[in-house]
């Protein structure tokens, strides 16, 4: 197994310097705030691509403000559309499209940066063509590592690329735990890693009422803002289940060293217990520019835009364990964690079309864990050995899941 590496070097060629970036899923929530990063220091980046899966107008505006050199659609009636709001407008950003063309500004040789926040596995290629060709991988997206940790983190290695965890939770870990490499967490007197959780809207919920959770709860996060696909994940804990599985590769770390405990506050980040009883935290205002700033600068600490941690205002923090048997989620992805192979790709899969069904009122919000342990129930596990593989795994698991879902929806 291999960890977070080749941090040594980062800045030592980038003096002088002004650093391309390509941000894949500009429009989202991460894309919007590496971009206000950026604005803040014109010196030391620009904007090479910025890619979109839909968003036509979203896209055009980011265009006319940061007047990328390339901009991807995935559609071709997308792409047509934005490169026609370019040219009236008098941009002269070269549009591309489809899938490939997320690979070509990823893995561009002007490129230096890469913010890879594309959600869903629609991330995992573009991701990989950043890590073979040796760039600065801010890593946003889940679903890379879930799916194939193992054969990124080889890809990151072998490409002599940079990745430096954007996750708030991973970063955090990274903030203060951060020279791991291939070492195990026991070799450098790490005893274990504490990932926290918000908890998400229904921490304090009973059973009965999430049974009836609408779409619009759910949707409604108490501390963070981010898309809907990532806030209904943390509503039901899938999230964390799955920063769980991110942590394993990232740090080196099984999944009895990795405990999940629940910070309403939102105000520490994630912790690291030592062998000596120390236990360090990153805190900070739940903010992620806080993240894309160090990904962006480091080893330098960059200006974010974020305010200041009032700890007096906050006045308390509070932790609770996790309740796995309302969140089931969390158990779900520990067991995919620790039965290996392909059962994170399966897990993966499987939420992703349960939280597609639930956000078009298909299916109730309980019903979410249900299909994803019968998806996970029902497939063949198989050790991970090349991303065709886990684009085939990927396919049979959604379509075990949709078969579900139409099983389900008959029966209603």
């Amino acid at each position: 197994m291999v960890s977070v590496s080749s941090v040594d070097n980062v800045g030592l060629n980038t003096q002088g310097k002004i650093q391309q970036v390509t941000i894949l899923g500009a429009t989202g929530t991460i894309g919007t705030q590496t971009l206000d990063v950026i604005s803040q220091h014109p010196d030391r980046f620009g904007v090479f691509a910025l890619t979109a899966s839909t968003s036509v107008q979203g896209l055009f505006d980011l265009c006319v403000k940061y007047k990328p050199l390339y901009a991807v659609m995935l559609s071709p009636t997308a792409a047509s559309a934005l490169e026609a709001q370019l040219k009236n407008a008098g941009i002269a950003t070269t549009v591309l499209q489809g899938e490939d063309a997320l690979s070509q500004v990823a893995s561009h040789p002007d490129v230096d940066v890469v913010m890879a926040a594309i959600v869903g596995a629609a991330g995992l290629h573009p991701a990989m063509a950043a890590a073979k060709t040796g760039k600065r991988i801010l890593l946003a997206n889940k679903e890379t590592l879930v799916m194939a940790g193992s054969l990124f983190m080889q890809a990151v290695i072998d490409g002599g690329a940079t990745l430096l965890p954007i996750d708030s939770e991973h970063n955090a870990i990274f903030q203060v735990m951060p020279y791991q490499r291939t070492r195990i967490l026991a070799d450098m007197g790490v005893k274990r890693i504490l990932l926290t959780a918000s908890g998400g809207p229904f921490r304090n919920a009973t059973i009965e009422q999430l049974r009836n959770v609408t779409r619009a709860q759910a949707l409604n996060h108490p501390n963070w803002v981010m898309g809907p696909k990532i806030t209904i994940d943390s509503a039901t804990m899938m999230n964390k289940g799955l920063e769980v599985i991110e942590a394993h590769w990232l740090f080196n770390a099984t999944s009895s060293q990795i405990e999940v405990v629940v910070h309403p506050q939102s105000v520490i980040h994630s912790m690291v217990e030592y062998n000596d009883g120390s236990v360090l935290a990153q805190l900070g205002n739940p903010d992620m520019r806080t993240p894309i700033a160090y990904g962006l600068g480091y080893p330098d600490r960059l200006v974010s835009g974020v305010s200041s941690l009032d700890l007096l205002k906050i006045g308390r923090l509070d932790f609770c364990a996790p309740d796995q048997n309302m969140f089931p989620c969390l158990r779900l992805a520990y067991e995919a964690l620790d039965a290996g192979g392909t059962a994170p790709a399966i897990l993966n899969a499987a939420n992703e079309v349960a939280v597609e069904a639930f956000l078009a009122d298909q299916i109730k919000f309980m019903q979410i864990p249900a299909l994803i342990e019968s998806v996970l129930s029902t497939s063949d596990i198989e050790a991970v050995t090349s991303i065709p593989q886990l684009v085939d795994v990927d396919a049979v698991a959604r379509r075990v899941a949709r078969d579900w879902l139409t099983a389900s929806i008959d029966t209603h």
